[in-house]
């Protein structure tokens, strides 16, 4: 994973549990616009949710920051 989309997936997660709590849940789609403005990266993140570490659609913020922290 590209240090750039690292940094930014542990920025949604820090935000979104500040927002709503440790249960709050997420998918890789809160990482991006509503607009695909960079299909390599939505791409990069699609494939290290879905492929390589099979997650559900949603999942636990706290979680997916502390997978993405150990990196």
């Amino acid at each position: 994973m590209r240090e750039h989309l690292r940094k930014k997936v542990i920025a949604v997660c820090d935000k979104k549990i500040a927002a709503k709590g440790d249960n709050v849940g997420l998918s890789f789609y809160a990482f991006f616009a509503n607009k695909n403005d960079d299909p390599e990266l939505l791409m990069e993140a699609a494939q290290w949710w879905i492929m390589t570490h099979k997650l559900d659609h949603f999942e636990k913020a706290l979680k997916i920051k502390k997978m993405v922290e150990a990196i």
